[in-house]
């Protein structure tokens, strides 16, 4: 049996082999497997033992990077370690010349072998690229320590195995790869072909027209923030000191209820005097009566009048002490519990109070969207304490003046909500979508782009 036949293999284990029944092996090995990594794995430990290798390699391109799929040592080959980068390198070598490398050479005129004699030292090594498809999908390395080097026939035997091993190494990764990867290879394969990159750009620009052609909801973006339909402040009936607070931000209050209390002690000596005075003149009144004094009386009577005026003057300011609710709501601003002792004057708004379920809606768009935006469109507020649950509104009316804030100008747009919902407070914030027809995907995309670089042009033509 001669042993450099291209038909058999003289250095298994077993005696001689043909070289079909290797290629079967190898073949079985892998797809008794079901997993890349077990079925590189078998291969590697089938060729091992078939060639007398102590360590056998197999290495897939993934995303243009050569990794290493299986190797037939118990432990992994860690890329970090010296022995993982002496035969990725001899891989690459193999690869980049696109022919199988051995060394010790075992041909004339040899190929570069300088990475496969650094990874087998004093022993034996060989490189062959796995091809699928026309292109180098990977490749394999052997060592081996002792022993014949490796003849052109068993060269010849592992790019057959590799041959056959390629495609199905390839489906296999191309399976345990994330759905993303594989469409990108697969896109990247087409363009990839000559024949087929025309017709790939060209149905690649007509779906991309199409989509952009694709009508779509335009719904206007835009901050907002929720108040109470009516907002009524609480001030202080007269100057005076501030004597008691019940109430707190965020307290639900119900109309006549006590708010807070004002010093009452100048005036109910007010009044006392002006009861005092009002009993004198109605004394002098009765004196004068009895006299018949009639210009005494009528004097004392326009006194007593006058008194009796500034008498219920004072029980009026006297009763605005008391500060009352003046409807069923909630506190919306001031607390006045740091305040207590303090002077207050006249007019000073000390609370404010909206009503329990009534509120407003204020959407804060943007100049370049509001010529969009018109009375009874419907919109959806995601409200920061609540994204999950948002709340449908209608446009009511549109403030005619704008606001500039933020680096920005926005107009005003206030809405109503289109149902109650429990747990809102005045001063909520979120995000508002409004409505207002539909546009194309391409409008929707560079809409703003094109009026920004409109608008450029404009300030610069001359």
């Amino acid at each position: 049996m001669d042993p450099a036949s291209p038909h058999l293999l003289t250095t298994g284990p077993k005696g001689p082999l043909a070289a079909q029944d290797a290629i079967l092996r190898c073949q079985a090995a892998l797809l008794a497997r079901d997993g890349l990594a077990q079925a590189a794995t078998a291969l590697c430990v089938e060729l091992g033992e078939l060639l007398s290798c102590e360590r056998v390699t197999v290495a897939l391109f993934e995303q243009d990077e050569l990794r290493i799929a299986g190797s037939s040592q118990s432990g992994e080959l860690d890329p970090r370690h010296q022995a993982a980068v002496s035969i990725l390198a001899a891989m690459h070598e193999a690869i980049d010349q696109r022919l199988s490398v051995a060394w010790p050479a075992s041909v004339p005129d040899p190929p570069i072998s300088l990475a496969h004699r650094q990874l087998a030292g004093s022993g034996q090594s060989c490189g062959v690229p796995i091809v699928c498809a026309g292109m180098i999908s990977g490749a394999i390395t052997l060592e081996r320590s002792a022993g014949e080097f490796f003849s052109p026939a068993q060269v010849a035997l592992c790019e057959d195995i590799a041959s056959f091993a390629g495609p199905v190494l390839e489906l296999k990764r191309t399976v345990e790869a994330p759905w993303l990867q594989r469409v990108s290879e697969s896109f990247q394969g087409l363009l990839a072909n000559p024949g087929r990159k025309r017709t790939a750009w060209t149905i690649g620009m007509v779906v991309a027209a199409l989509l952009l052609a694709l009508p779509l909801p335009w719904r206007v973006s835009a901050p907002a923030r929720l108040e109470g339909s009516v907002q009524r402040a609480v001030v202080a009936a007269a100057d005076g000191f501030l004597q008691q607070a019940n109430v707190r931000p965020g307290d639900r209050v119900t109309a006549g209820q006590v708010l807070a209390q004002l010093s009452s002690h100048d005036l109910e000596l007010e009044r006392k005097r002006r009861e005092s005075e009002l009993r004198q003149h109605e004394s002098g009144y009765r004196s004068a009566q009895a006299r018949n004094d009639r210009t005494q009386m009528v004097i004392s009577q326009s006194k007593s009048a006058e008194v009796q005026a500034l008498l219920t003057l004072t029980e009026s300011q006297l009763e605005r002490t008391r500060l009352q609710a003046p409807f069923d709501g909630i506190v919306i601003k001031g607390d006045l519990r740091d305040k207590l002792g303090a002077p207050v004057q006249r007019g000073e708004v000390l609370l404010v109070l909206a009503p329990n379920e009534s509120f407003r809606l204020i959407v804060e768009v943007d100049e370049t969207d509001i010529a969009a935006i018109r009375p009874g469109q419907k919109g959806q507020l995601a409200l920061a304490a609540r994204p999950e649950a948002p709340l449908g509104f209608t446009t009511r009316r549109i403030v005619p003046v704008a606001t500039a804030a933020d680096g920005r100008n926005y107009f005003e747009v206030e809405a109503s909500p289109d149902q109650a919902q429990a747990n809102l407070r005045p001063g909520l914030s979120g995000v508002a979508k409004i409505e207002v027809g539909e546009r194309s995907l391409g409008w929707l995309l560079f809409h703003r782009a094109a009026a920004w670089l409109r608008l450029a042009l404009w300030t610069v033509a001359l």
